[in-house]
């Protein structure tokens, strides 16, 4: 049985929480933002549940240290809130918030969301230490359709041989990408593989890539 972790100041909202989704899922759960941290590194979820405005840390603090420990970044983030608006579910998604969900939920959307996300989510921990850090690339290849693309994008955070961009069009799992290091008068790094991707709803979809051969320096040695 998939495991959550359930991250909401309200004793009501986490009991509603747990009543909706225990038939399905081991439930964790805390009011706490700080013993968060902890349950997420001790307790391994599959997922968590997280509440945006909260004392002490807020919901985008704990995203953000959530999404930038090698333990807890793989782990899927859903955010369950009371606040409406694009541009918060951007920074939630930017944050790498992987969906969104309003209060007052719907659990049977929040179901299907939670099931989606769990059997597309990585099962594996990652080997290889990663660095949040932007760094400006070119990549190019071709779209889901085919089609020849190049693209100048950032990184969100690097490792040795893998790395997280954005990327406006929509990529195959597997298919591979040429990468090139700065803009104008760029280097070539080598070929990378696309192993996961994210928000593909969205205009800005996000794709974990691996290189499968490498020519130039990387940013990590």
């Amino acid at each position: 049985m998939d495991k959550l972790l359930i991250v909401d100041d309200e004793e009501a909202m986490r009991r509603l929480l747990r009543i909706n989704l225990a038939d399905r899922y081991e439930i964790l759960d805390t009011g706490n933002p700080e013993q968060a941290l902890a349950m997420a590194m001790q307790g391994k979820p599959n997922a968590i549940l997280l509440d945006l405005r909260m004392p002490k840390y807020s919901g985008f603090e704990l995203c953000r240290i959530l999404k930038s420990m090698n333990s807890t970044q793989l782990i899927p983030l859903i955010i369950i809130s009371g606040e409406a608006g694009a541009t918060t579910k951007l920074f939630c998604q930017e944050l790498g918030a992987t969906a969104y969900f309003e209060k007052p939920v719907d659990f049977d959307a929040l179901r299907v969301g939670l099931a989606k996300v769990l059997h597309t989510a990585q099962p594996e921990r990652r080997s290889e230490v990663r660095v949040r850090l932007r760094v400006t690339l070119k990549l190019r290849g071709t779209d889901i359709n085919e089609k020849p693309f190049e693209e100048v994008s950032a990184t969100e955070n690097v490792s040795r041989s893998a790395f997280l961009s954005g990327c406006t069009v929509l990529l195959r799992k597997d298919s591979m990408i040429e990468v090139y290091l700065g803009v104008g008068e760029t280097k070539f790094v080598g070929t990378a593989r696309v192993v996961r991707s994210e928000w593909c709803d969205t205009p800005y979809p996000r794709y974990a890539f691996r290189f499968v051969q490498k020519e130039g320096d990387w940013i990590l040695q």
